[in-house]
């Protein structure tokens, strides 16, 4: 909370606090003439109504601990029922705040208060009064949601940690392979060998420096482009193209199929990029002579596009973290198959900037289906949509 709100919650607070001590004691007061009252207070309903509408959670504590004062906003938490606070943890802030003067601190709350599952709130207590030998003030506590704050902050820290590690593997292995270079200056295979290494972590730190430029974009570091109508068969037209060298040298044939003529709305650029990360992702992971697949179909207003192998498959309980930044099934093949772990986490994130979804089935032997759902246009500008649901209708015309 910043000085210039805290100040004018201070003063609301303090007017409200006040009006309410007086309003206790002379019940005559703040009611209309004609009720028999005497003098009404609009100052102090003008407070408590702006105290009402302020968005930070508002709590007023008594020096027995019943609630003086509360505004939607906390009610809203579940923290305060009748004249009590709820959350001990709360409680014991306010006698600290009462005994010692303000106090900021991370409170949790339980899920079963708020409803939605556990929360993190900012706290700052203050008091009320002068604070100088009067304990029994009223303490004042202002609560804002910090849950989603604070988690992006773990994940900033998290996100920071992993690319300096990331870094530190191909930026080491080029220093190592320069000074070996230099020892072999005399021998011209280890030369060649050892350049042939430079040029394959080289390009393995470019690939990891252009993914995490790509997964800054899409996490919020620029505005979304605007969604225009994309042709699904020019995007996995794309996608095949890039990835067919490297399916060619695992002797590893890609086939396309599905239902064509498909329009998404979306960025043509993101969508051949995720379509490419789980073509490649299946080409690193397929062992043998065998094939790769990606087709596309519309089902429930989505364009489904799936990419199928049959390599290595992924283990249980690795399945619900191949989306994770950096994560990989098998550490041991990372360098072997040129990996950053970004590549499914721009999957992604590319799914959900389009309003749709990522899903992975695997068997550990067997291989991996990936499915990629995107919104498919509106019917004027998907043809074959319109067509698809027509057929549909007829079908069900046919077969009540």
């Amino acid at each position: 909370m910043s000085p210039l709100v805290a100040l004018v919650v201070g003063l609301l607070l303090g007017g409200v606090v006040a009006a309410t001590v007086i309003i206790r004691s002379r019940p005559d007061l703040g009611r209309h003439p004609l009720d028999g009252g005497s003098v009404p207070l609009p100052e102090a309903a003008l407070a408590r109504r702006l105290v009402d509408l302020m968005d930070p959670a508002l709590v007023v504590v008594g020096i027995d601990d019943a609630v003086l004062l509360v505004n939607p906003a906390a009610r809203a938490l579940g923290i305060v029922r009748g004249t009590r606070l709820l959350v001990p943890e709360l409680l014991t802030l306010a006698r600290a705040v009462r005994s010692g003067g303000t106090r900021r601190a991370d409170v949790r709350l339980p899920g079963d208060l708020v409803g939605a599952g556990p929360r993190l709130v900012g706290v700052h207590g203050v008091r009320l009064d002068s604070g100088a030998g009067t304990p029994a003030g009223p303490i004042a506590l202002v609560l804002q949601d910090v849950t989603e704050a604070r988690r992006v902050e773990a994940v900033r820290r998290d996100f920071v940690a992993n690319v300096g590690h990331e870094l530190k593997t191909p930026v080491g292995a080029l220093a190592l392979l320069a000074e070996a270079i230099e020892g072999a200056a005399d021998d011209p295979e280890a030369v060649q060998r050892f350049a042939a290494r430079i040029a394959h972590e080289a390009d393995r730190l470019g690939r990891l420096v252009r993914e995490l430029i790509d997964l800054s974009r899409l996490q919020g570091g620029e505005p979304l482009p605007e969604l225009v109508p994309v042709d699904v068969d020019r995007v996995l037209g794309e996608a095949v193209d890039r990835t067919r060298t490297a399916a060619r040298a695992k002797e590893l044939e890609i086939v396309v199929g599905g239902q064509p003529g498909l329009v998404v709305r979306g960025v043509e650029g993101q969508l051949v990029t995720a379509v490419t990360n789980l073509l490649a992702n299946a080409v690193a992971y397929s062992t043998g002579k065998s094939r790769v697949a990606v087709a596309a179909r519309a089902r429930s207003g989505f364009a489904e596009i799936a990419v199928t192998d049959s390599g290595i498959g992924i283990p249980r309980a690795d399945r619900h973290r191949v989306f994770e930044r950096f994560y990989r099934v098998d550490q041991s093949r990372a360098s072997s198959t040129g990996g950053t772990g970004l590549g499914l986490a721009i999957v992604k994130h590319v799914a959900s900037n389009h309003g749709g979804s990522v899903t992975v089935w695997s068997e550990e032997g067997l291989g991996s289906t990936f499915t990629l759902r995107i919104p498919l246009a509106g019917p004027a500008e998907n043809p074959a949509a319109e067509s698809s649901a027509s057929a549909t209708q007829n079908r069900e015309n046919e077969h009540p």
